[in-house]
């Protein structure tokens, strides 16, 4: 092998240099390349969470109303019903109305008031034979008139009660499904205190 200058020697060895280094650095970017990305969590938005059972339940109670059904009705009682319910859907869940209960003087269809009574009031006795229309409509003497199955007439004979108090009376009836006691008698229009203390021994629940 022949002798070789001294600067040829210098430019082969740098050569090779310079193809190690290249090859070093095309393994490195290769490498890099096939590296897989990181994955980047997602956070999912907080009104996507389940609702708590806690706040389930409590929704389900959200609008439920208690009632007092009294009267005559199979089962009288307390009971949790559907906001939007009706006295009819009152009287079904009380066990239904019995024989003796007059269903036409409560408003069936009217809405069911939280905290209310249900009273369904039963029917008067039957007048007796032969006896004439005026003697029906009025309240036998010295007995109480019923103020949940009273009549209007039967209502104007009362002390101090003319037609038009009379009729306020029924009109009340009919939105509180009935009177629960006598004192809620003075919570009519027109009837003050000394009215309702004039009415106390005539009139009954």
């Amino acid at each position: 092998m022949p002798d070789l200058p001294r600067s040829h020697l210098i430019a082969y060895a740098l050569a090779g240099l310079l193809v190690l280094a290249l090859g070093a650095r095309a393994v490195a970017h290769s490498r890099t390349a096939q590296a897989p990305a990181a994955r980047v969590p997602i956070a999912l938005p907080a009104d996507t969470a389940p609702a708590a059972d806690g706040a389930a339940a409590a929704g389900d109670r959200a609008g439920a109303i208690v009632v007092d059904v009294a009267g005559e009705v199979r089962r009288p009682g307390v009971y949790r019903m559907p906001a939007g319910a009706r006295v009819d859907d009152a009287v079904r869940r009380a066990g239904g109305a019995r024989r003796r209960a007059d269903l036409s003087q409560i408003n069936l269809a009217a809405k069911l008031e939280d905290g209310k009574q249900v009273l369904v009031p039963a029917r008067a006795p039957a007048a007796p034979a032969g006896a004439s229309t005026a003697g029906t409509a009025a309240a036998a003497p010295g007995v109480p008139l019923n103020l949940n199955t009273a009549t209007l007439e039967q209502l104007d004979t009362l002390p101090g009660v003319g037609p038009a108090t009379a009729q306020k009376i029924l009109d009340y009836r009919e939105q509180h499904s009935g009177f629960s006691s006598v004192e809620e008698l003075g919570q009519v229009p027109g009837i003050g205190d000394i009215r309702l203390a004039s009415l106390r021994e005539a009139v009954r629940v």
